[in-house]
C-alpha cells in the first residue's frame, strides 16, 4: 500500500514523514484528528470535511474496503487523509480498496505516520494549518511549512457554497405528503434517506438560496444541513434563516445549527481542536438522557451569548459546549451533532421524527 515517500509539514515547522497511499498530489488544509474506529469512507465523502486534512487515531484503516453504497456524497471532499496504517480490504461488501477510492477521487493520503504524537500536538496547540506533500514534484520540508503558514485557513471562508449543489433537485417518493426544503450547505445522503424514512420527501436547494427561493417550493418544513468551515462567513445563509423564522418549522444540524443560532442573535466561536468522532457524549437537559453522538465541527455557539428567546437543550459532557437549542415561541430546533449518524451511533435518529411532528402531521 506504499507508493512513495511523503510528508506532512505543519505551520509551526513540525514535520511528520510517511508514505503516499492516495492520489499523487499535494494539498493544503487544516489538520484535525478523528477518533472514529470505523466509517472512514463516510468521513472522506462527508462535505463537512472540505478544507480539512483528517488524521485517523484508529491504528488500522481500510480493512473492510470501500463500496458505492457507503458514499455520503458524490465525491470525496476532504483535502487529505492521514493514517498510521492503510490496509488492503478483506470483507464481502468491499468493491474496491480504500486506496483505489482515494486515487479515483484525486485525494492525497499519507500512511506510516505517528498519529498518536500528531494528535497530542493538536490537542496541545490546537488545529493546525498544514501542507501535505504526496506528488512527484520535489518539495523541501521547510518550503512545505512556509506554505502551510501562508495559507489563508478556514476562518471567514465560505466553503459551503463550494460543496453545495448548483441546481435544485428532489429526493424521495413523490407520493409522500410531507415536503421539506433542504438547504444544502454540505448535506449527506443519509439525512435525505432518514427524512424519507420518516415520510418526508425533499427538495434540495443550493446554499445561496434566499428565503423567497425556499418558500417558493411550498415546504412543510425547512432542514438546514451540515457543512464545512466558518458559519460567520455565510452571511447570506444567516439572512435566509432570519427571514424564515415564523414562516415555517426549522430544523438544523451541525453548520445548520450554528446558522440558526446566529440568526437568532447568538455568537459563534472557534474551538481549540474541534469535535471529530463518533463517541461524543451529549446530555439532553430535558430528559436527562445521555446520547452518544457523531460530530464534526471546529466552531460552536457560545453559551453565554444565547438570547432570551432561545432555550439550551443539549450540552457536551466533555467540555460543556452547546449541543442543542430550541426557540421558545417558534417551531425551531437544532443540534450541533450529526443525528443522521453516517458514520456513528443511532442514538439521536429520532430527531427526524420530532421534525415530522413539528410539521404538524406526526
Amino acid at each position: 500500500m506504499r507508493d512513495k515517500r511523503a510528508f506532512l509539514a505543519l505551520e509551526g515547522g513540525e514535520v511528520f514523514r510517511g508514505f503516499s497511499c492516495g492520489a499523487p498530489v499535494d494539498a493544503l488544509g487544516e489538520v484535525v484528528f478523528i477518533t472514529s474506529m470505523t466509517g472512514y469512507q463516510e468521513v472522506a465523502s462527508d462535505p463537512s470535511y472540505a478544507g480539512q486534512i483528517v488524521a485517523f487515531t484508529a491504528p488500522e484503516i481500510g480493512n473492510y474496503g470501500a463500496n458505492a453504497s457507503d458514499m455520503e456524497s458524490s465525491n470525496l471532499f476532504c483535502n487529505g487523509l492521514i493514517f498510521h496504517e492503510l490496509n488492503p480490504p478483506s470483507n464481502f461488501r468491499s468493491e474496491y480498496s480504500f486506496q483505489e477510492l482515494l486515487k479515483i477521487h484525486r485525494t492525497p493520503a499519507i500512511a506510516g505516520v505517528d498519529v498518536r504524537t500528531l494528535t497530542l500536538l493538536l490537542r496541545q496547540k490546537g488545529t493546525q494549518k498544514a501542507f501535505l506533500h504526496c506528488s512527484d514534484i520535489e518539495a523541501a520540508e521547510t518550503e512545505g511549512a512556509a506554505r502551510a503558514a501562508g495559507w489563508e485557513g478556514l476562518d471567514n471562508q465560505d466553503y459551503a457554497a463550494k460543496v453545495s449543489t448548483k441546481e435544485p433537485y428532489t429526493f424521495g417518493d413523490c407520493a409522500l405528503s410531507l415536503h421539506a426544503a433542504v438547504l444544502d450547505y454540505g448535506v449527506k445522503f443519509n439525512s435525505l434517506r432518514l427524512l424519507e424514512s420518516n415520510g418526508i420527501r425533499s427538495t434540495i436547494l443550493p446554499a445561496r438560496s434566499t428565503a423567497e427561493d425556499v418558500l417558493k417550493v411550498k415546504p412543510d418544513g425547512v432542514f438546514l444541513s451540515n457543512g464545512p468551515a466558518d458559519p460567520a462567513a455565510l452571511k447570506y445563509a444567516i439572512e435566509t434563516a432570519k427571514k424564515l423564522i415564523g414562516k415555517v418549522p426549522l430544523f438544523g444540524i451541525c453548520l445548520g445549527h450554528q446558522l440558526l443560532g446566529l440568526a437568532c442573535g447568538a455568537d459563534c466561536g472557534r474551538l481549540k481542536f474541534g469535535h471529530h468522532g463518533s463517541n461524543h457524549p451529549v446530555k439532553d437537559l430535558n430528559s436527562g438522557a445521555v446520547l452518544i453522538t457523531s460530530q464534526n465541527h471546529n466552531f460552536a455557539l457560545r453559551k453565554q451569548s444565547l438570547p432570551s428567546s432561545i432555550e439550551l437543550t443539549h450540552i457536551n459532557l466533555n467540555d460543556d459546549t452547546v449541543e442543542g437549542i430550541r426557540h421558545k415561541s417558534e417551531p425551531i430546533f437544532a443540534v450541533q451533532y450529526h443525528p443522521e449518524a453516517a458514520p456513528g451511533p443511532h442514538d439521536s435518529a429520532g430527531l427526524f421524527s420530532i421534525f415530522k411532528q413539528m410539521m404538524g402531521r406526526g
